[in-house]
């Protein structure tokens, strides 16, 4: 098996793939023939690549515990890799691996792990679980613009533990945002990697999109997604504390909505799901490493949104919201911005809370002061608006984790880190130490 893999390192196709492409997500619904568009000729694409042993082949598969791979190749343009599996339920326990060549270069890179968890996900018993389209996942990480991809999973060494059926390698390109709906370049704010500035639509604070009473709020079968015509503005921008209002408000922050990263809105359901309130904030780290521009990140929540919806079957992206290391606040799951969305980022815990995902991997590097500062205001404001204390606790009851069974009433702080929810290295180790922080920044911006 060692030979496989160091014969693998050394290959690299110079021919068309060895494997036939599943090309499972053109945003048309049907696949492209290889090698025939460029890349702004469609809003992105997700291609599948079985992950075979020696020998193996999709008609006669190897065993469950032999480690797997993809030998070095050529491929289309892609940005974004993860590997997914049938089984939601089933755990990956093993090492993930990739290296990829950036694009006109011929430059390898070294390998690089992905995160294995299968922790970001509908609840069990939800309606995104029944759908019966969600599948295993492991985080995924973005690479760049790349045309050369390697992969090799190894099971646990001394532990006969099986992979799970249906191993893929999935390679998603981005695409290129609708003409004249998003930012052209970064949202104005310090990027450490520079960029250029953005153009953005006048301030439209008529959205609709701040405000919303708690209340008993509809089903997803009773609540349709806009139509493209009334996506609304690129950025909400930043709004003051209204007069009058209850105690424990804070400043709406900055943020650039769906239509402002380029968000195709055709991918994804066109029904919402609502929870009662909002009572936690979880925090993640989205370890899709931290080698990215903030000018980039438009196109990252594009490729996480494709992967998540396409690769692991859910019916949006799994985050309600997103910041990246320039402190820059972005929509995640649609339903608007203010209003109690049902996401998928904290398996057991998805209801009555919402997932903040900081863009990067932190368990050794730590997060820019920008992000952790971005994540004060959004955490401030939205938890505001349901009168929750930033430094307070309150109870949620488990849908069932690796953590807490279904049903447990488990006490958590309201700004908590995936890791008080799930048995996980999220939000890394660096960013969940940052945590105190960021709830008395948040506190302080409510007033308190």
């Amino acid at each position: 098996m060692r030979a496989f893999l160091a014969s693998s390192v050394a290959v690299v196709c110079a021919t068309a793939l060895a494997l036939p492409l599943a090309a499972h997500a053109s945003a048309a619904g049907s696949p492209a023939p290889p090698g025939s568009r460029a890349r702004a000729d469609l809003p992105g694409s997700t291609r599948s690549l079985p992950l075979t042993a020696p020998g193996g082949s999709l008609r006669r598969p190897a065993a469950r515990d032999a480690e797997r791979g993809v030998t070095a190749r050529n491929i289309r343009p892609f940005a974004l890799v993860g590997v997914v599996w049938d089984d939601p339920a089933a755990d990956l326990r093993g090492r993930v691996q990739v290296r990829t060549r950036a694009a006109g270069t011929g430059v390898w890179s070294a390998w690089r792990d992905l995160q294995t968890h299968n922790d970001d996900a509908p609840d069990a018993g939800s309606p995104e679980r029944r759908a019966g389209r969600v599948r295993g996942s492991t985080a995924p990480l973005w690479v760049g613009n790349s045309d050369g991809v390697q992969a090799r999973v190894r099971p646990e060494a001394g532990t006969g533990t099986r992979l799970p059926a249906g191993l893929r390698l999935e390679l998603v390109d981005p695409g290129e945002a609708p003409t004249g709906r998003a930012l052209t370049g970064r949202p104005p704010a310090t990027d450490p990697a520079g960029g250029d500035s953005p153009d953005t639509e006048p301030p439209d604070h008529g959205s609709g999109d701040s405000g919303f009473p708690e209340t008993e709020t509809p089903s997803s079968e009773e609540a349709s997604g806009p139509e493209p015509a009334a996506l609304g503005p690129l950025v909400l921008e930043e709004e003051a504390v209204a007069p009058g209002a209850a105690p424990g408000a804070a400043p709406r922050p900055r943020i650039v909505t769906r239509a402002g990263w380029g968000a195709d809105e055709k991918l994804r359901e066109s029904k919402f799901s609502y929870t009662k309130t909002v009572k936690a904030a979880f925090v993640h780290h989205s370890a899709t490493g931290n080698n990215y521009s903030c000018g980039q990140v438009p196109a990252i929540l594009r490729g996480i949104y494709r992967y998540h919806v396409k690769s692991s079957g859910w019916r949006d992206i799994g985050y309600n919201f997103a910041v990246d290391k320039c402190g820059n606040v972005y929509e995640g799951r649609a339903g608007g911005v203010a209003r109690a969305v049902l996401g998928a980022h904290t398996l057991g815990f998805n209801s009555n809370t919402m997932g903040v995902a900081v863009l990067g991997t932190y368990g050794a590097e730590s997060p820019p002061q920008a992000a952790l500062d971005g994540l004060a205001r959004l955490t401030a404001w939205k938890l505001g608006l349901f009168g929750r204390n930033p430094n307070g606790s309150t109870t949620l009851v488990s849908a069932g984790s690796n953590k807490y069974r279904q049903g447990v009433k488990v006490k958590l702080k309201v700004v908590s880190g995936h890791r008080d929810g799930f048995v996980t290295d999220c939000p890394g180790g660096r960013l969940y130490s940052k945590l105190g922080s960021v709830r008395s920044a948040a506190a302080r911006l409510q007033g308190r």
